[in-house]
């Protein structure tokens, strides 16, 4: 939508306009649905949470006071809905974002690329994914559900969404170089997080082999 044209929507909105207002909200539902079933990793948990963004949109529309694009201030209330959401289910994780990121090793933007490709589409894996995709897909995205709240919502606003890092620093209230650090960090704990699922699971299967190993019978 042109600036031109959301002023005049805006306008009209503001003038009561209902018709204005469905517009509005129709031609942003299915974005800020992904947006916050991202967030939430739940599709019914997404919907409730979307609805609460609308609600939260009508009722502070006549506010709105053009500082930031609509579609900015839009996502801003779904990310802090989700935000909101995580936190009333005590999803609360254990990465600090306070927390110094240990070594030197950066995630570039190639892995961010991979993340995009990964998990860009909210949908559930079709069936012409291989297996080894699917297992990857369904791995990051646990991965992603278990980093903190703030860190996911960067991730996804940037690697996903491909927002600006102003757009980003408008969304989360954050100056623009808080948001280049956090994303680092939030790149670095996915991968971390990665990595963890990744040896869990190898450890797992390990110990399933080691132990039909030491049950078979042999027979003579």
């Amino acid at each position: 939508m042109t600036q031109v044209g959301e002023r005049e929507l805006l306008s009209q909105i503001k003038k009561g306009n209902q018709a204005a207002l469905g517009s509005l909200l129709k031609s942003q539902q299915t974005r800020l649905f992904n947006i916050c079933l991202r967030m939430v990793g739940n599709r019914d948990d997404a919907s409730e949470v979307t609805q609460e963004t609308f609600l939260k949109v009508i009722s502070n529309i006549g506010k709105y006071r053009g500082e930031a694009k609509l579609s900015t201030w839009m996502t801003r209330i779904a990310i802090n809905q989700s935000i909101s959401f995580l936190r009333k289910q005590q999803y609360r994780r254990t990465v600090s974002l306070d927390q110094p990121a240990g070594g030197s090793v950066g995630v570039s933007d190639d892995q961010a690329t991979a993340l995009r490709s990964q998990i860009a589409d909210g949908r559930e894996p079709g069936p012409d994914l291989s297996v080894e995709k699917k297992e990857m897909l369904g791995k990051l995205q646990d991965a992603m559900g278990d980093l903190d709240e703030e860190f996911r919502a960067i991730l996804i606003l940037r690697d996903i969404e491909q927002m600006e890092y102003k757009q980003i620093a408008d969304v989360l209230h954050l100056p623009q170089g808080t948001v280049k650090s956090r994303l680092f960090r939030a790149r670095l704990a996915l991968r971390e997080a990665m990595q963890r699922r990744c040896s869990e699971e190898s450890s797992t299967s390990g110990a399933i082999s080691g132990g039909v190993k030491q049950g078979e019978v042999h027979h003579d």
